[in-house]
């Protein structure tokens, strides 16, 4: 509407902001991208975590033998008749025919034998559920009267898929942090306070804990480790001045808290001999070199792996312990507040990629082992077989379209993957938004039900289900979307060339 005056109305400029939004933009834009992004590049990254896959019996004239995985790579979506024809498989046959539409893995594997590759192939490893209108689905880029010759509604936005003729969609979880170190009042225990960090690398999400007790002394807790006193883990990683220490933590309010914990490690004058105590705290009984390998291990495998699994990240281990005592220090001092869990920046969303990633990943490790009982149960036979004989194309397939259809997901998760609902379109649009908490329902977790400032914007604030459900399953906000995570070495490229250092 214009005025006397000849200005467009507010109303009017909201209707031409919305119109000019949507018509770039997808309601479900952030989860078609999430799923490209989980096919051009977590794919090959999740492949690769599995090089070397080395088979424990080999031939006897064989001195090395290993399998390497290359790459991997998606094709489109296809169906293959009766008569062995070939041709695309669009969604809409899809429904009709009860089939899942989705398009083969190919896997590029090269066999090394005595340190020299011997034999490359590519072979179809199974078949990946594709989303719809993402780039890998046959609708990208038709036009609305191609989508109506291909018997699809224009208006769909997609971000669904369809298994076994049922279209279904991965709901997005809410999750904590991971890699964030965040300081709590603690309800229960010993101390007052208690910082978590949960840190994930790859498979690995290991869940690490500090907390006071009455001693004065402040331990950390992780994987296999209970109750080690942090000034320990410092001397074990290789920090093993007090001084340095005490300078790397710098908080001189705390001075006499970190005094009374150095004092417990005193009489370590080296690294081996905090490692030996701590194999001690863990339980380890061998001899003194094996349990000072086997402490080794475990910090470099399983303290904060999200910071390296090497050697070379001992150091860097050791800062940043340093960092997370000086912030729980802190907030025990009062100098800050401690950290509110419910806030959103504490919080993040796992996408279709996430969840589809950690599917992958868990059963490409089943076909891993598979190929290594084939392989190995026919070398024992006086045989040396192909790779491609040992691989088994059904077996991927399966597994994946059984957890799209049931929902049952790695690690024990229920109702990850959904039936969409299409009562009418607005409740099939919020079924597309959907938020799950991994909270459960039968718990009170009030405060996690509850409406938090940090929602507005992001988090519908009226639509929640009544009943035992409400505040834990929650829908996005309408013009909400889900920003995508920036590689690590690109802000730390950023930040040394605004003059940053490291301190390692």
């Amino acid at each position: 509407m214009v005025n006397s005056n000849g200005d467009i109305s507010a109303n009017e400029r909201k209707r031409i902001l919305l119109e000019a939004h949507f018509s770039r933009a997808s309601f479900v834009q952030s989860d078609i991208e999430s799923f490209n992004k989980f096919v051009e590049e977590d794919l090959a990254k999740i492949a690769k975590e599995n090089n070397p896959i080395e088979p424990t019996i080999i031939p006897p004239n064989v001195d090395d033998f290993k399998i390497m995985i290359d790459s991997v790579k998606i094709g489109k979506p296809m169906i293959v008749e009766a008569d062995g024809s070939e041709k695309p498989l669009f969604p809409q046959e899809a429904r009709i025919r009860n089939l899942t539409y989705g398009a083969p893995i190919y896997l590029s594997v090269s066999s090394v034998i005595n340190g020299k590759t011997s034999d490359s192939f590519e072979t179809e490893i199974g078949v990946l559920p594709i989303m719809l209108k993402s780039k890998f689905c046959l609708l990208n880029g038709l036009s609305r009267d191609e989508l109506i010759e291909k018997g699809e509604d224009p208006d769909d936005p997609g971000g669904y898929f369809i298994i076994n003729g049922t279209e279904r969609i991965v709901i997005k979880l809410e999750d904590l942090a991971q890699n964030c170190f965040s300081v709590e009042r603690n309800s229960i225990g010993p101390g007052e306070y208690r910082g978590r960090i949960f840190s994930e690398y790859n498979a690995l999400k290991i869940a690490h804990s500090v907390e006071r007790y009455s001693d004065g002394i402040i331990y950390f807790s992780f994987a296999r480790v209970k109750k080690a006193p942090f000034a320990l883990i410092l001397k074990a990683l290789g920090m093993i001045s007090d001084q340095e220490i005490v300078k790397a933590i710098d908080f001189p309010e705390g001075f006499n808290e970190i005094v009374t914990n150095l004092y417990e490690t005193s009489g370590i004058k080296n690294r081996e001999e905090a490692l030996d105590r701590l194999s001690k705290i863990v339980g380890i009984t061998q001899s003194r070199e094996i349990r000072i390998e086997r402490s080794e291990e475990l910090l470099d495998n399983y303290f904060l792996p999200h910071l390296g699994t090497g050697e070379s990240s001992r150091m860097k281990k050791a800062v940043n312990t340093c960092k997370y005592i000086k912030k729980y220090l802190m907030v025990m001092k009062g100098k800050i507040e401690p950290d509110d869990k419910d806030h959103y920046k504490n919080k993040r969303l796992k996408m279709p990629s996430d969840l589809l990633g950690d599917l992958f990943r868990a059963n490409l490790r089943i076909l891993v082992n598979d190929m290594l009982y084939n392989f190995q149960r026919i070398v024992k036979r006086g045989k040396f077989p192909a790779v491609n004989v040992i691989i088994r194309e059904k077996l991927l397939s399966s597994r994946i379209n059984s957890a799209m259809a049931t929902g049952n997901w790695v690690g024990g998760r229920k109702g990850v993957s959904q039936r969409v609902m299409r009562w009418n379109y607005f409740e099939f649009l919020s079924h597309l938004q959907r938020v799950v908490s991994p909270l459960s329902t039968k718990q009170e977790n009030f405060e996690a039900r509850n409406l938090h400032s940090t929602h507005l914007g992001r988090l519908c604030p009226v639509e929640s289900p009544e009943g035992t459900s409400i505040g834990l399953k929650k829908n996005l906000a309408l013009l909400a979307s889900v920003s995508k995570g920036v590689k690590e070495e690109k802000v730390i490229e950023e930040l040394k060339s605004l003059g940053m250092k490291e301190a390692w």
